[in-house]
């Protein structure tokens, strides 16, 4: 009987083997951008595909672009897979774009210690009008009241994240039921959703998720990079990379380490900057800048084209990024842009000023070099005969009398292949 113990227990606890449920859990932790919403599109699949009670996003961004916020709330609202997205961990915001996803999410959850808000258009970069800005601030209020709406949450609340920029701890977010849930861990989190009817596209569904195994789904390599290069700070210090390499490439051909790292720095940083609002305006006087730049080194205008390549550099940089709404947290750092435009116009000034000193510098070869240069006579020279002049025989004249034999001398001009050579002692 003893034997069959084992047995027993095994049969009895295998059906609850057999319902252990598991779920899916991803980190979305910076600004939301394309390749952030990519991610969370492929979690979701990737949750329906495993089977998984539900998909946990750990979010913590203080906001983004307004169009990776639409893909993704898309995406959110018409799961087949349950979307609980949890603020966390403690010290976590969900600021601008994070609000609406938040609020889109089936389940909303924060953890103790952090805060949710703040969703009000403001000018980030280039600046809006009052008409623009009032335009902005509707169309934020209605998108966030439609989520609202569609999970049962507090559209007032919701609209005056919009339109007053207000921000919420955890404990104020579940009284005024923008959350469902504070939770400590995810651990605690599973175990308070379950049992809980969640309403999907295909119809309602019940939790089961206070003995699942959470399965930590993590961004690829490639899709790292492309979350990385997608920060208009990075995507700005790949052009002027780019921009550079190919020049440096184009003055020392052969070099192609410079081409090299240029060319791939330019299409990286197209690529990112097909999925930023960039103000072509602002690339264009960046462009403009460069050339004047490269003028200055070919033409001599006592620093007046490096002056206006250093201001256009610094207002095309500042124009680059122009945000149609106030919800994109879309900005070039300004210690960035002051950094490389100093450094640009520092190095241009050095290359300048060096070829200001190499035009100012004495010739010392050619046909100009030779005017001051010493040599002696190999033979009497009345007036005609030879002179060695560093290791080169030369047909000589004298202008200075009859000149002897290793008698030294010094060249005045040179005309017609002849050198006219006078006495040293002259």
């Amino acid at each position: 009987m003893k034997r069959l113990l084992p047995y027993y227990f095994f049969f009895l606890f295998f059906p609850c083997l057999l319902h252990a449920q598991k779920v899916v859990s991803i980190q979305i932790d910076g600004t939301i951008n394309p390749a952030s919403a990519d991610f969370i599109h492929n979690a979701i699949e990737r949750a329906g595909e495993a089977k998984a009670e539900c998909l946990i996003i750990h979010l913590n961004t203080p906001g983004g672009l307004l169009t990776s916020t639409r893909n993704i709330v898309s995406d959110l609202l018409v799961s087949p897979v349950p979307v609980i997205v949890y603020v966390s961990p403690g010290g976590a915001h969900a600021g601008s774009a994070g609000v609406f996803i938040t609020m889109a999410a089936h389940i909303a959850a924060m953890a103790p210690g952090t805060n949710i808000g703040a969703a009000h258009p403001v000018s980030m970069q280039g600046g809006m009008d009052s008409t623009m800005n009032s335009k902005a601030t509707n169309d934020a209020a209605a998108f966030i009241r439609s989520i609202a709406d569609k999970r049962k949450r507090n559209l007032d609340w919701a609209e005056d994240a919009v339109r007053n920029s207000v921000s919420i701890t955890e404990t104020e977010a579940l009284q005024k039921n923008v959350i469902d849930i504070v939770a400590v861990t995810e651990k605690d989190l599973l175990s308070q959703i379950d049992g809980r009817t969640i309403q999907l596209p295909f119809g309602e569904h019940v939790l089961q998720t206070k003995n699942a195994v959470a399965e930590t789904y993590s961004m690829s390599v490639w899709e790292k990079i492309l979350n990385i290069i997608s920060d208009p700070s990075i995507a700005y210090i790949l052009l002027m990379l780019g921009m550079y390499g190919i020049m440096f490439e184009l003055y020392n051909p052969g070099a192609m380490l410079p081409g090299i790292v240029g060319v791939i720095s330019l299409i990286l940083a197209f690529y990112s900057m097909h999925s930023l609002p960039v103000n072509y305006a602002g690339l264009a006087l960046i462009v403009f800048g460069v050339i004047l730049f490269i003028l200055e080194i070919k033409i001599v205008s006592h620093g007046i084209l490096a002056i206006g390549g250093v201001v256009s550099l610094l207002l095309g940089s500042m124009m680059l990024i122009r945000t149609s709404s106030g919800l994109e947290l879309a900005r070039i750092s300004r210690l960035v842009i002051f950094s490389a435009t100093l450094v640009t116009a520092l190095f241009f000034l050095f290359v300048v000023g060096l070829g200001l000193k190499a035009q100012k510098r004495k010739i010392v070869t050619g046909r100009e070099g030779l005017p001051g240069i010493t040599g002696v006579a190999m033979g009497l020279l009345n007036p005609l005969g030879l002179v060695m002049v560093e290791g080169e025989i030369w047909n000589a004249e004298s202008v200075d009398g009859d000149i002897q034999k290793d008698e030294k001398v010094r060249v005045k001009e040179m005309k017609d292949l002849k050198l006219y050579v006078e006495k040293m002692n002259t």
